[in-house]
């Protein structure tokens, strides 16, 4: 089975058992699913942020969730070469939601969110697309997470591109 197959596989469990009352996550995964989930560079709670969002408010979709954890997938693999970093960075450390860059207030947020998901750095209580991220993105010319994530990457550190990028999808 393909990886983002085995992806969908778990989440569409996950969401059965969730909508079935389930809310303890840790209880979702087998040994072969925790192992599974690393090797994609994913935690447990990560995937279940997903899962919670959709059952509660009907998104992120099913496919948005899969396109994500492509883009983790694909950095984990070519610039991580495999490895997990052992770095989290928790919520205090981020910059704060009203802050603004080039005029844009929370981009410096989701910019700094988008880093540490590329490199699988966020805390388990942080979701990079939560409600928030959603509404900046949507805001902003309905920019698809996924595709945020990877104008991230290819910035490579340089906020005035995500920023000029922002802008040109909300003209």
């Amino acid at each position: 089975m393909t990886w983002n197959d085995h992806f969908l596989k778990l989440f569409r469990r996950c969401i059965e058992a969730y909508r079935g009352g389930n809310t303890d996550y840790e209880s979702y995964y087998t040994e072969d699913d925790l192992s599974f989930l690393q090797s994609i560079g994913y935690k447990p709670r990560e995937l279940f942020d997903f899962v919670e969002d959709l059952a509660d408010a009907g998104e992120p979709t099913e496919s948005t969730a899969l396109l994500i954890a492509a883009v983790r997938y694909d950095y984990l693999t070519v610039m991580q070469q495999g490895i997990l970093s052992e770095h989290e960075i928790t919520a205090g450390a981020l910059p704060e939601k009203a802050q603004e860059f080039d005029g844009i207030a929370y981009l410096p947020r989701i910019v700094s969110k988008a880093e540490h998901k590329l490199r699988g750095e966020l805390d388990p209580n942080i979701m990079f697309s939560c409600g928030g991220d959603r509404n900046f993105l949507r805001n902003h010319g309905e920019i698809h997470p996924a595709d945020f994530l990877r104008h991230v990457w290819s910035a490579d550190g340089d906020i005035q591109q995500i920023a000029d990028f922002v802008k040109s999808q909300s003209a």
